[in-house]
């Protein structure tokens, strides 16, 4: 058995390697730097996804999008007169990582177009890009195109270029500062500031770095103090892909001030991100602010990718497996699934239950026509020119060197990356996998002496029983979760076998609700698929296509034993070309399940409804179904009910949002957020709440009850108490149920329930209300008999009755007002 050292707590302690541009002084001395690019190619069914890109929306992009105001001959970026702001910069960040990382001439001839023009036509001041466009926001992405050009072709023009436009941008921030996107995403231009630093020497690249970083959201605030909704209207620190995008910044910034308070600030936003709107393929919700737990709400391509590249670019500086753990469960889930299977289209929004893709509106946030239906013209233009590096910066960012002159890998999967290592010898290291769909990983080693040099592995934290071999040598020490450490002189044909050993287990979703995986992949219900063209578009086989069922999808999942590898068969098949196509997959799930008839598609017919909430009881037969991986999936569901005897809440419900949380809250529409040991209804960019939107305690059921808290309304609109609610969907009156609304500015309560989807107003009252003060309100609700009291008055503000809800769910809600809630209290009557 071969023991080596743990960790990496040697890579400051040696002399550091200059084979490539580390960290100079005074940054972080231990941190990892990207590989130049085409360092790492891809293999298998890795490299098919990266030819379908280039023979899909990547390399038809220009034609598909020819417009002046988008890639065309006439774009601004090519000094016509044309408006593409963020477009050609985002689609030349993803072009020229694919280009280089195939090698291939055509991509590679498309992307010098877009550099030259830009490398030749600086300004003497040293701007950059469009004369008109006053905006420092679109030249971040583009600065990581010219990185990524700079790293695969070595042009002696970009170093001195962009030191000459940062210089620039260091004497014009004070006049010009950084505004709306350009503030939320500087941590894009403070990488690139320190990485030139790193070139050069340059000392202002600092005082540039804290300058943007002091005129940017306070990242670090806002990840470790859960924070996203406490700017009022301003809708940047709670747009998604912002956020996505700034997960880097606290680790980036690290580099220059390295207390806990940065590096721990990734892991505390995500963990909030998560504990209120994450979805099973490990990110949040965003239609595009945050959006909550529900299963229908949706993930913005762009966030998809952003997130990614955070991951990628804390991986090099914080050194934490579940970093890489979290990218590869978003790569191989998240990221297909955005995808059309021949990567021609894309989705705008992806939801973890879709289980039909047609037109229409969901109540969304940002609410698109099309925005589920598979295209080229998805949802609103970001996505379409972002998405473009998904799976090329996954690739060239899976290996990166260490200071100490070895490499450490990021991410697996069948790829092989050659680079210089030790006192510059050259290695190749040959990945001979079918991971993620595969648990063994052989690395062949090919040196031309032999040389002494680190290797680092990542020992993902799912696997409970890793084992590492060096040329069929067991090495000791293998924990999971951490990094392997293996120092040694290596020799040629040397070979590394990981074997990383996959059990299927459970993650609790919404609703009481459970999602299935087996290692970093994520299980998702395969539904037959009819598909309709819809829509042509000028490239010939580009379509906007509807998607629906040709299949059930409304199923609950039997799991009598508590260990769910006992309820379910594996289908194991050989790796096909791509994985990602659902009838093809190499991986399969058998389990038992029921039909739930009562789960159907929602009011709009666009969505199901969320799930239900479990357990859920089932007179249907028993039925086996399939799981296929996500990424497999066009139409989906991946939140699934189990089946068994409903428990609810039903006698005593006591929500006082101790320590700014909650438990079982589900948000449907709009936002809300914790603060002071309160619940708040978000603010859009109006500084309302948006039309109707919902928190409901789905686990909760009550009949009769006394159902009070304390309320106090700062705006204009109504808000307050929902109860015997079943149905809930986003939407203003998507839901059956009653409510009591307070509004302050008009001076009444109104007891209403909806119906049929419809508002329909039983009684009101006038009451004198006051903005900005806390009332007490109360209601007592037996059979059909229903009262509403405030402050505790021993008279009713309102009697009335009906008899259409017998018993549902309590929650809140808010019609265009700002609300906060406290103490929710519901005590059951008993006969």
């Amino acid at each position: 058995m071969l023991t080596f050292a743990m960790g990496n707590a040697a890579v400051a302690q040696q002399k550091k390697s200059t084979l490539y541009s580390f960290n100079k002084a005074p940054l972080k001395q231990d941190v990892y730097v990207q590989l130049p690019l085409g360092s790492i190619k891809a293999k298998g069914w890795l490299l098919k996804q990266l030819e379908l890109q280039k023979d899909g929306f990547t390399g038809n992009a220009e034609e598909l999008y020819p417009g002046k105001n988008d890639l065309g001959k006439d774009a601004d970026w090519l000094g016509g007169s044309g408006n593409s702001w963020e477009k050609a910069p985002y689609y030349l960040k993803g072009l020229v990582a694919l280009a280089y990382t195939l090698d291939n001439d055509t991509l590679k001839a498309k992307a010098q177009k877009w550099m030259n023009y830009t490398l030749d036509h600086q300004q003497e001041s040293g701007l950059f890009g469009p004369v008109k466009m006053k905006d420092w926001w679109p030249r971040m992405p583009f600065m990581y195109a010219l990185q990524s050009y700079y790293e695969a072709t070595n042009d002696a023009r970009v170093i001195p270029f962009l030191s000459k436009y940062l210089k620039y941008e260091l004497a014009n921030l004070d006049q010009d500062p950084l505004k709306e996107w350009g503030k939320s995403r500087a941590g894009d231009n403070i990488e690139i500031a320190l990485w030139v630093y790193n070139k050069t020497g340059e000392k202002f690249l600092l005082q540039l770095a804290e300058k943007l970083k002091n005129q940017s959201y306070p990242w670090a605030d806002i990840f470790n103090r859960n924070q996203f909704d406490y700017f009022g209207n301003d809708y940047q620190p709670k747009h998604m892909v912002n956020v996505a995008q700034a997960l880097k910044f606290p680790a980036i910034y690290s580099q220059i001030n390295q207390s806990a308070y940065y590096t721990d600030a990734l892991e505390n936003g995500i963990s909030h991100l998560l504990e209120h709107n994450g979805q099973p393929h490990g990110l949040a919700s965003g239609t595009e602010r945050l959006s909550g737990k529900s299963s229908v709400q949706g993930v913005e391509t762009c966030t998809v990718v952003e997130w990614m590249q955070s991951l990628e670019t804390a991986s090099r500086i914080l050194h934490d497996v579940q970093i890489g753990d979290q990218l590869e469960k978003v790569a191989f889930n998240a990221l297909p699934a955005q995808y059309s299977k021949d990567l021609k289209q894309h989705t705008y929004y992806t939801l973890p239950n879709q289980v039909i893709s047609v037109r229409g509106p969901h109540g969304f946030n940002q609410d698109y026509g099309n925005g589920i239906v598979p295209g080229p013209y998805s949802g609103f233009p970001c996505c379409r020119y972002n998405m473009h590096m998904g799976w090329p910066y996954f690739v060239k960012n899976s290996w990166a060197a260490t200071p100490d002159g070895g490499l450490s890998v990021i991410t697996y999967g069948p790829m092989t990356v050659t680079a210089r290592v030790a006192q510059d010898a050259q290695v190749t290291i040959d990945e001979e996998t079918g991971y993620p769909f595969e648990e063994q990983i052989k690395m062949n080693v090919k040196l031309n002496r032999p040389t002494y040099f680190p290797l680092r592995f990542r020992i993902p934290s799912w696997c409970i029983k890793p084992v590492v071999k060096i040329n069929g040598q067991l090495v000791s020490g293998v924990k999971r979760g951490e990094q392997l450490l293996i120092k040694r002189k290596w020799s040629n044909r040397d070979q590394i076998v990981l074997e990383f050993p996959m059990h299927l287990k459970t993650e609790q979703q919404v609703n009481n609700g459970i999602s299935i995986e087996r290692g970093p992949l994520v299980f998702a219900l395969k539904i037959d698929e009819e598909k309709k063209n819809i829509k042509e578009f000028s490239v010939k086989g580009f379509y906007e296509t509807e998607i629906t069922p040709n299949s059930p999808w409304n199923y609950g999942l039997l799991t009598e034993s508590g260990d769910i590898n006992k309820n379910v068969t594996l289908v194991r098949s050989s790796i096909p070309e791509n994985p990602f196509v659902q009838e093809q997959a190499p991986l399969k799930l058998k389990m038992k399940a029921k039909l739930i008839p009562s789960w159907t598609l929602d009011y709009k017919g666009t969505a199901a409804f969320d799930v239900p909430f479990s357990p859920v009881l089932s007179n249907e037969k028993t039925e086996e179904v399939t799981l296929v991986p996500f990424g497999a999936t066009n139409l989906r569901v991946s939140i699934f009910p189990t089946i068994g005897m409903p428990k609810y809440t039903d006698m005593n419900y006591l929500e006082n949002f101790d320590h700014n949380t909650s438990k079982g809250l589900v948000v449907y529409g709009g936002a809300w957020y914790y603060k002071d040991n309160a619940i708040h209804s978000a603010p859009n960019e109006d500084g309302r709440s948006g039309p109707g939107i919902k928190a409901i305690a789905t686990a909760t059921k009550f009949a009769d009850f006394i159902y009070s808290a304390n309320i106090s309304i700062s705006t204009a609109g109504d808000a307050g108490l929902l109860f015997r609610v079943t149905e809930p969907a986003i939407g203003s009156e998507a839901y059956k149920g009653y409510y009591v609304g307070l509004n302050a500015k008009a001076g009444t309560l109104t007891f209403g329930k909806s119906s049929n989807n419809q508002w329909k107003a039983i009684s009101s009252s006038n009451y004198p209300l006051e903005m900005n003060k806390i009332y007490n309100v109360s209601i007592k609700a037996v059979g059909d008999s229903f009262k509403v009291y405030v402050n505790n008055s021993n008279k009713p503000v309102i009697t009335a009755t009906d008899n259409e809800f017998k018993v549902g769910s309590v929650g809140l809600r808010a019609y265009n007002a700002l609300v906060t809630v406290d103490d929710l209290n519901v005590r059951a009557f008993t006969k």
